[in-house]
Formats: structure tokens, C-alpha cells, sequence
């Protein structure tokens, strides 16, 4: 997957520009937790989060309670593509980010997955 970062005016940026300046040891706590190790034992590769799995979850809660999902039922795919999510912090968002935040949320019990007949196809209802 290739990654294109407008110069100056992304954080996004401005986390990529810290990570190459950084020694290993220290890229992940210079960016205040936007950033956590594929490989965590070897320390190659570091993946950059535009949002933190929790700041996720609550903004996919906010998005659920101001659109009328509460004790209601979406899918995976809605809140990766669906039309309701249009400038979310989440649109787009990385699937296995996703399932994260969607797991803090089960945790917390303001939500529960179920399994559809594809990943995508998992459906979420809120609480």
C-alpha cells in the first residue's frame, strides 16, 4: 500500500517527517501514541494512526447516537463506506483499526458483533 501525504498540510505529514527523523527507540513515543510496531520485535516496521483506536471508538459512537443507530443494526461496510460516514475520522479507515476501536466499544458494552457471512458483512448493533 502506497501512502501520498500533501507537504505541510496533513498531520499525517508531519507524523511520516517525525518517523524518519527519529531513531527506532524513540519513534513511538515522540508521536504520542500515534504509532505502534508491526513487528514489535524486530522494530522495522511502525505503522502511523491518524487516530487512536479509542478516539475511533468514541467518534463511531458520536456517529451512531447522531444518526439514529442506537438499538439499531449496521455493517462493517457502512462504516467503512457507507454514504452516512462522508468526512468521518473513520471513512476509509484500515479494517483491522476499525474492528479495534469497534471492540472497545463491545468492551464498554455500547455495542455488540455479529458475524456475517463475510467480514465486511459483520454487523454491529449499538447500545
Amino acid at each position: 500500500m502506497s501512502c501520498y501525504f500533501a507537504k505541510n498540510r496533513s498531520p499525517a505529514y508531519h507524523l511520516l517527517q517525525l518517523f524518519l527523523s527519529c531513531p527506532n527507540d524513540n519513534i513511538l513515543t515522540k508521536n504520542r501514541g500515534h504509532g505502534e510496531w508491526e513487528d514489535p520485535d524486530v522494530r522495522t516496521r511502525c505503522r502511523i494512526l491518524w487516530r487512536k483506536p479509542e478516539q475511533l471508538a468514541s467518534d463511531i459512537y458520536d456517529w451512531a447516537e447522531a444518526n439514529g443507530y442506537i438499538n439499531s443494526v449496521c455493517t462493517v461496510y457502512e462504516l467503512h463506506s457507507g454514504e452516512d460516514i462522508n468526512g468521518m475520522s473513520f471513512e476509509g479507515a484500515d479494517e483491522e483499526l476499525l474492528r479495534r476501536a469497534l471492540s472497545i466499544l463491545e468492551d464498554q458494552g455500547k455495542c455488540t458483533i455479529f458475524k456475517g457471512d463475510t467480514s465486511s458483512e459483520d454487523g454491529i448493533k449499538f447500545f
